[in-house]
């Protein structure tokens, strides 16, 4: 996660990160106390509804929006930086951030000091992405374009090619899970190669935020660009042949075709669901320029520090899940997990309505400000020490 440019310019970015680290709390803590989640996939058109599917399916948004921003990021701090640097700093920055993956996010999934099952997901794909383009930033922009849409477009030609067993492909592009000792697990659940042309498309994106560049040219731009993604989203959705490896059913009931139209797949990450994520954050970008107050300021702040945010989120709601096992009979060792949460077979029967998730999702959000408050203004005051960047 890259440290935040914070002219008023470019308030739209610090907004819409803080927003999608917000909808992200919602889907963690759906996992840890949603009853439905550990009997069926929110998304899954024969099984669920429309409020728990719109819960799910708005947290699509988040890991696309941000990868995106990361690599904006990185371009404008490469304004201030040589070539040599930035790649330095990205290098760095990656290392460090699939180190916290492995160690600390893996142990706030599970409180489990055993490390019996590692996930790698976001902060993983980032770090490697970030390593990647570490390299990628000394090519040419127009190279880089390329490669990113390259990837984007055709990554899904690869969907029915499989290597089992093979961890370099379940790293690049397909979710497999790997035994790496006696009852230990690994999962490459964020498979790296669509992720990493995300972050490199951000990153030639960032120059429309410098400081020559019209901003009433950037909006309609941005514009075209978000609406042209969903053009083509609903082209090849009418075709139903390329852009996703689960074709959408046409069921007898419009509200199920509808859920199936829009399940897109996220491991790894379709043509379908980037060019339907991606679309929308270009144009929240391109409309959000101008947008003040204080619910703006609200989501700023934890657009600001949202590496900060995501591990204190992940640690708190896992905590407040050990409360609700202990006071609801399942006690609070249930809560150390061998595995990701909705497959512990122990655990069904737990659970809250989705009322009730919502009201934790609140606390949790509310809880967390004073905090990311106060570190964001620590980091705005001591932009010296350079070892905040790294967090």
């Amino acid at each position: 996660m890259i440290e935040t440019i914070t002219k008023p310019r470019i308030q739209s970015i610090d907004l819409l990160k803080g927003l999608v680290m917000v909808i992200m709390a919602l889907d963690h803590v759906r996992d840890y106390f949603h009853y439905s989640a550990f009997f069926f996939d929110a998304t899954d058109p024969e099984q669920t509804t429309w409020p728990i599917y719109f819960t799910r399916f708005i947290t699509h948004f988040c890991a696309p929006a941000f990868s995106f921003l990361a690599g904006t990021s990185a371009f404008m701090i490469g304004k201030r930086k040589s070539p040599a640097e930035l790649s330095s700093f990205l290098f760095k920055r990656g290392l460090w951030l699939v180190f916290v993956e492995i160690i600390i996010i893996n142990f706030a999934w599970k409180f489990d000091i055993h490390f019996s099952h590692i996930g790698l997901q976001t902060i993983w794909s980032l770090g490697i992405s970030m390593i990647v383009l570490a390299g990628l930033i000394h090519l040419p922009k127009k190279a880089v374009l390329a490669f990113s849409l390259v990837i984007i477009f055709g990554h899904n030609l690869l969907d029915n090619i499989h290597f089992d067993g093979s961890y370099v492909w379940a790293m690049l592009h397909e979710r497999q899970k790997f035994e790496f000792a006696e009852d230990h697990t690994v999962v490459f659940a964020y498979s790296l190669l669509p992720w990493i042309a995300v972050m490199s498309l951000g990153y030639c994106f960032g120059s429309l935020y410098d400081s020559s560049f019209d901003a009433q040219k950037r909006k309609r731009l941005l514009n075209s660009l978000g609406l042209g993604s969903l053009a083509l989203f609903f082209i090849l959705i009418a075709f139903n042949t390329y852009g996703d490896p689960v074709q959408w059913t046409n069921y007898s009931d419009t509200s199920k075709t509808l859920m199936s139209i829009f399940n897109v797949s996220k491991y790894p990450p379709s043509l379908f669901y980037l060019l339907v994520t991606l679309g929308c954050s270009l144009l929240f970008l391109a409309n959000a320029e101008k947008l003040k107050g204080k619910v703006v300021n609200f989501f700023c702040v934890f657009g600001r520090v949202p590496f900060f945010y995501y591990i204190l989120h992940l640690y708190l709601i896992h905590l407040l899940a050990v409360f609700a096992a202990y006071f609801t009979g399942f006690g609070w060792q249930a809560m150390v997990l061998p595995t990701f949460i909705t497959r512990v077979e122990a655990l069904k029967g737990y659970g809250f309505n989705l009322i009730t998730v919502y009201l934790v999702w609140i606390v949790v959000i509310l809880l967390l400000y004073p905090l990311c408050k106060k570190f964001d203004n620590y980091k705005q005051s001591h932009k010296e020490k350079w070892w905040l960047s790294y967090l």
